[in-house]
């Protein structure tokens, strides 16, 4: 009789999800999106989704050593690394966003008037204003050292401050600094401590920020779950995903546009 109910109440319990691990870069979470997408997926894919926070190059090397299922990232050169390496079979976009950079609302470097992001930075590094790096291998990290390689500038001296950590982190020290920043557009928009603070630059072609999906290769890395990440990633690029991702606005601004092919 104890057997029976013990049996009867193991059946009663729910089932564990299976689990998936998946690095994700800091913007997608200091964005407000995955709190909307992440519920959403495991409802549809029955999967328990446990994000590891960290920059695109961090999130990388983690998928490189086999230590998560998948990876979000946004970083088009290190990804491409990272499947040519054999770490992934493929990189799959699945939505984007862009760069934009923040400043001291009084623009004392005039960045406002450039005439692209590099003339931005120029402005900057001429003026010794403060300029806030993530310095932390991640997306916007590199994508911030790619604008400085197109001005012809090796940031360095006093002006110029890696704090190596993410990109709330990076606003956050910006506005106690008086600094500028380069910060994907999400970021910014649900930033809630802009005091003193203001988008300066936007629009130049080189501040696109894409973001890919990639499974970690189950033949380099035969314990990861790639039957999970290949329905999280059918979901990723379904339209319940795009309506979500589209959907996501603050104060009426979209935050990301899906272009999953």
């Amino acid at each position: 009789m104890i057997r029976l109910l013990a049996a009867l109440l193991l059946l009663a319990l729910p089932a564990r999800a299976e689990v998936l691990r998946m690095a994700v870069t800091t913007s997608f979470v200091n964005s407000g999106l995955s709190e909307v997408l992440v519920p959403e997926a495991e409802a549809a894919t029955h999967l328990d989704i446990q994000l590891l926070v960290v920059g695109s190059g961090q999130a990388l090397r983690l998928g490189a050593a086999g230590d998560v299922d998948a990876v979000l990232a946004h970083s088009r050169a290190a990804e491409d690394a990272f499947v040519a390496a054999g770490h992934a079979p493929y990189r799959r976009e699945i939505m984007y966003n862009d760069f934009v950079l923040v400043g001291p609302a009084d623009d004392p470097a005039r960045v406002a008037g450039a005439g692209g992001a590099a003339a931005a930075l120029a402005r900057i590094a001429d003026a010794g204003a403060p300029f806030v790096s993530r310095g932390d291998d991640s997306g916007t990290h590199l994508a911030e050292l790619r604008l400085w390689e197109a001005a012809g500038i090796a940031p360095e001296g006093r002006w110029y401050r890696p704090i190596g950590a993410g990109m709330g982190a990076a606003l956050n020290a910006a506005r106690g600094m008086g600094a500028y920043v380069l910060s994907d557009r999400a970021s910014w928009l649900n930033f809630g401590n802009r005091d003193g603070l203001a988008l300066l630059f936007a629009g130049d072609p080189m501040l696109f920020n894409q973001y890919a999906f990639l499974p970690v290769d189950a033949r380099a890395h035969p314990s990861v779950n790639a039957a999970g990440a290949e329905r999280l990633e059918a979901w990723l690029t379904s339209d319940a995903a795009r309506d979500l991702i589209d959907g996501y606005r603050i104060a009426g601004e979209r935050l990301f546009t899906w272009n999953a092919r």
